[in-house]
């Protein structure tokens, strides 16, 4: 009978691949994420089969190799870059006397040792005891040796059962509890939505440098490392951009290959935000050669959020990493559907922020506004928001300024000033012809 150990750092790594072994990205991958999670990697085993064996994922030649590499390292835990069925993960703990976890739960524990707050706490939870639920039995191998004879056949399912129930009634809390969350963010979309803010989300492969930019561009002083999924929970801040329009900026958590199905499911609320977002950045590692596989999975991710049809920027991060000739042909005016940046020197920024500009609709309001000679201030302020189209003096000294800016902003410049839309007149159909 094997009873098994509660913890345990010294991982070896198991490189399942399914129609041959496991490329060469692939493993460095999951290498950082065990070493994410804490492990302290003693041995590393790769294995490529046709078809996985249904008992152990990996076949009898492999799982004897496992066992003996566990044995000679001191192992406690083995960590396997596969989904595995509940059953074969118990068989190989059977068989390997060692604690064993899969891809799915690696990631779970990443994003519970990064989870800080309540509702990053909740959704982790949550995530968690769904990937338990199916894996219980596991948990109770004191039970699984009963006796046969009557008055002992009852006890290893009563217990079993038990748990199900206290495990079901805590999933039901937690979706309750989550359930609130999502009401108030809801209620703060749709206040963003009233008040003609739009949404910004950055999206991408973890550790692509999306918290260093959204620094970068908020000074938000969210938590940096140069780790997979070194942050979790999502940061909400307001950008001014170049037009003097005010967004809001989101950090969402980062993508990975092959998601756990749980932890899309549990933090589908926050993920909404990419949803529900005006426009995506959309972070790239540009020093990573294999970025265009990245892409692509980041954008497998967004289809299974219904994200795939929001407006997106590709913002090739960290060209500081390049070599200039890369550099050199960055940002040239185009349509602002890509731009190349480093979130660390600030190189392309500025580009950013009109790729930006350029990609969020706004609503236009035209209008004619009369200023005084003791309004300069005013119409100086204009100015420099690019609102103005044509000018004209007026024999009292005063300017009759013709602009073009959206509807949000202008009611917000008349009120700051102290102008009513009294002083905004219509553009005459003719002009307004013409400039069309």
């Amino acid at each position: 009978m094997f009873e098994r150990p509660q913890s345990g750092e010294r991982a070896i790594l198991v490189h399942a691949g399914i129609a041959g072994a496991p490329e060469t990205a692939e493993r460095e991958e999951f290498v950082e994420l065990a070493c994410s999670a804490g492990a302290v990697i003693v041995g590393e085993i790769v294995s490529g089969r046709q078809r996985p064996d249904p008992r152990t994922f990996i076949g009898k030649g492999k799982l004897e190799e496992l066992r003996q590499s566990v044995i000679a390292n001191g192992a406690e835990l083995v960590i396997l870059a596969a989904s595995l069925k509940p059953s074969q993960e118990r068989n190989l703990e059977g068989d390997l006397k060692c604690r064993l976890i899969d891809r799915a739960g690696l990631i779970l524990d990443i994003f519970a040792l990064r989870a800080r707050t309540s509702e990053g706490l909740l959704q982790v939870e949550l995530a968690q005891l769904k990937h338990m639920s199916t894996r219980l039995v596991r948990g109770w191998t004191h039970l699984e040796r009963q006796k046969g004879g009557i008055g002992l056949r009852g006890p290893g399912e009563t217990q079993l059962e038990s748990d199900r129930r206290m495990l079901n009634n805590r999933i039901r809390q937690l979706m309750s509890r989550l359930d609130e969350v999502d009401a108030r963010r809801a209620m703060n979309r749709q206040n963003r939505v009233r008040a003609e803010v739009p949404t910004v989300a950055l999206v991408g492969y973890t550790n692509a440098g999306k918290s260093t930019l959204f620094n970068a561009l908020t000074d938000a002083g969210v938590y940096v490392k140069d780790q997979l999924f070194a942050t979790l929970d999502p940061t909400f801040r307001q950008l001014e951009l170049p037009d003097s329009r005010e967004v809001v900026l989101a950090d969402t958590v980062g993508f990975i290959r092959d998601l756990p199905h749980e932890l899309i499911a549990a933090f589908r609320s926050t993920l909404q935000e990419t949803c529900e977002a005006d426009l995506i950045l959309h972070i790239i590692d540009a020093s990573d050669m294999h970025r265009w596989q990245r892409i692509r999975q980041v954008n497998a991710v967004l289809k299974q959020l219904d994200a795939d049809k929001v407006p997106q920027i590709r913002v090739y991060n960290k060209i500081d990493k390049l070599d200039g000739g890369y550099r050199d042909a960055a940002n040239r005016p185009g349509d602002g559907r890509s731009v190349r940046i480093s979130s660390v020197t600030g190189e392309g920024l500025p580009a950013l922020l009109q790729a930006i500009v350029m990609r969020l609709p706004r609503k236009e309001q035209q209008g004619v506004l009369h200023l005084l000679p003791a309004q300069g201030r005013q119409r100086a302020k204009l100015f420099a928001m690019g609102a103005v189209l044509r000018e004209e003096a007026c024999e009292d000294g005063g300017w009759n300024i013709e602009l073009r800016m959206g509807e949000r902003d202008l009611q917000r410049f008349l009120l700051q000033e102290n102008l009513g839309n009294s002083f905004l007149e219509p553009v005459p159909a003719s002009v307004a012809a013409i400039d069309n």
